[in-house]
């Protein structure tokens, strides 16, 4: 007999295995509240800016009062800031949004390390699943807004550079704030990624570098020109099936 025409039997399965499945399915349930809380809580909050950073950064290094500041001026010039919710850069964005007129939002996780809430927050939702609360991240915002940080913030990077040169979300800024910090990133990706045809060598203009709050700012604007923040009719089909 040839394997590949082998029937594959059903695996036999231990009471332990049925709880677990059984356990799996009813997450569905909760994976779907997730999502319906996250867009019935954001859509109406537009214009936003998601910001990433390290969760790492105490309140005396010169990056949490850049972010801070960042977060202010967009918070004053009309932005939304949302952030992972939780301490270091994500603490620094969410009290700049705080102190700003614009609501300042963050997306809880829980997680066994670096994780709490920080205090600065408008609107609070949590989440178990990393997934959702990322979709909630690119969802509905006007620019992505990247300071230093780990792995969790080249995790998020790399999802809006995706999903944007893949067209499966519409195209937005991408700042990267702090030249010094991303150029040997961004320079790898030059020669390696474009230069061996990885990506296309114009997938690279989809990044901006700043180093400045007014920069970052301006750059936004810049970006929008003299259209809407608001999704047009082909934007609104893509982000549908985000």
């Amino acid at each position: 007999m040839n394997p590949k025409d082998k029937a594959i039997g059903r695996p036999h399965r231990t009471l332990a295995d049925h709880n677990f499945l059984d356990r799996e399915s009813w997450k569905v349930f909760q994976i779907m509240a997730e999502f319906v809380e996250g867009f019935e809580r954001l859509a109406a909050i537009k214009p936003s800016v998601s910001i990433f950073g390290s969760a790492r950064v105490t309140e005396d290094h010169p990056y949490y009062a850049l972010t801070r500041t960042i977060a202010y001026e967009l918070s004053q010039a009309g932005f939304a800031v949302v952030t992972g919710g939780g301490p270091g850069l994500m603490e620094a964005a969410n009290r700049g949004g705080y102190e700003g007129k614009s609501p300042s939002i963050g997306l809880n996780i829980e997680l066994p390390h670096e994780q709490s809430g920080n205090p600065y927050q408008d609107i609070s939702l949590n989440f178990r699943h990393f997934f959702s609360r990322k979709v909630m991240f690119v969802k509905y915002a006007s620019a992505y807004v990247v300071l230093p940080g780990g792995f969790g913030t080249l995790d998020e990077l790399a999802e809006i550079l995706t999903l944007v040169q893949t067209g499966k979300s519409r195209q937005i800024p991408i700042v990267l704030v702090q030249r010094a910090y991303w150029q040997g990133l961004l320079d790898w990706m030059k020669a390696k990624l474009a230069g061996e045809g990885m990506i296309d060598a114009d997938d690279m203009d989809l990044i901006t570098l700043a180093d400045e709050p007014d920069e970052v700012v301006k750059s936004i604007f810049d970006y929008y020109g003299a259209r809407s923040f608001e999704w047009s009719p082909s934007e609104r089909e893509v982000m549908l099936d985000l």
